[in-house]
């Protein structure tokens, strides 16, 4: 291994494994915190996270909000959507399946690693596209982490999270909305959902299934 292979920053989504105990736990990179009034995202060229827009209204995601790596939103993921909904034409939205987290404690920034352990998850359909979003609990944490389907959540968090999903694209007094959320899941619709992403990723990256990463969450 060179010197540059042992200093560089391994690539959020492509270089640092989903984790061992996939579907159950996995690691998440996180994009976006509550407090952000900036969208963050990551770039998906370099691994780095940059500024994707201000956000032009008042509306901020609830909870931590980043991506499961090594996943991908393609033909499998779509087509489990299809089969849930009971409509056609659907497709992959072609990106890394996002994920929600809960946690009692206020981490203030992003572009970080953590493990979290997936209750549910809320899917949604971008115009023609699906765009899961799987909700979780941050591993370890002393509120959330008794919580095993998002079904026990207070509804007033998950609508929250709905409220979100549903209005962070659209201009206040919109007429028609881009997003639409057709359902809300429990764990093991999203454990499916995570697996089927896994598939996608490895149908759509073969050549970097073996890339060599440093495990997350180990000391």
């Amino acid at each position: 291994m060179d010197i540059i292979s042992r200093i560089g920053k391994s690539h959020p989504w492509h270089g640092v494994p989903i984790g061992p105990d996939a579907p159950q736990v996995v690691n998440a990179y996180i994009e976006i915190v509550p407090d952000d009034t900036v969208k963050y995202e990551l770039d998906k060229l370099t691994g780095h996270l940059k500024v994707d827009r201000p956000q032009r209204y008042s509306n901020v995601c609830p909870t931590l909000y980043g991506l499961i790596p090594r996943t991908f939103c393609g033909d499998s993921v779509a087509q489990r959507c299809m089969e849930k909904i009971g409509r056609t034409g659907i497709s992959g939205d072609g990106d890394p399946v996002d994920i929600c987290i809960l946690s009692e404690k206020s981490i203030t920034h992003g572009d970080i690693l953590l493990e979290a352990r997936p209750i549910g998850g809320l899917r949604m359909i971008d115009g023609r596209e699906a765009d899961e979003k799987i909700v979780a609990v941050l591993k370890g944490d002393a509120l959330y982490e008794y919580f095993q389907d998002i079904h026990e959540c207070p509804g007033a968090l998950v609508d929250r999270l709905k409220h979100y999903f549903l209005t962070y694209k659209d201009s206040p007094g919109s007429e028609h909305r881009q997003c639409e959320i057709v359902e809300v899941y429990g764990y093991e619709e999203a454990h499916e959902v995570i697996r089927r992403s896994q598939e996608d990723y490895r149908a759509t990256y073969p050549s970097l299934e073996g890339l060599l990463a440093l495990p997350v969450g180990k000391s």
